[in-house]
C-alpha cells in the first residue's frame, strides 16, 4: 500500500513546534508514524469487535490489550 501525504508550510511549522522537532523531515516522520499507529488501532478495534461478536472473548481481550499498548505510545 502506498500513501501520499501533502502538507503546507504553515502546518509543517506548526507541526515542528508541536512535536518539538528540529527539522521538517523529523516532524513529518513523527506525524506519519502517528497516523499509521492510529490506522492500526482502528484495524485492531474492528477485529476486536468482530471477535467479540463471534464470542471469542479471549481473542477480543488480547486485541484490546494490544490496542491499549498502541494508544499509550501515541
Amino acid at each position: 500500500m502506498r500513501a501520499t501525504f501533502t502538507i503546507d508550510n504553515d502546518k509543517l511549522d506548526s507541526l515542528m513546534k508541536e512535536k518539538k522537532s528540529k527539522s521538517k523531515a523529523s516532524a513529518v516522520k513523527i506525524a506519519i508514524d502517528e497516523y499509521l499507529k492510529r490506522k492500526k488501532i482502528e484495524k485492531i478495534k474492528k477485529a476486536m469487535q468482530k471477535a467479540s461478536q463471534q464470542m471469542d472473548f479471549m481473542e477480543a481481550a488480547r486485541l484490546r490489550d494490544e490496542m491499549f499498548k498502541l494508544q499509550e505510545r501515541l
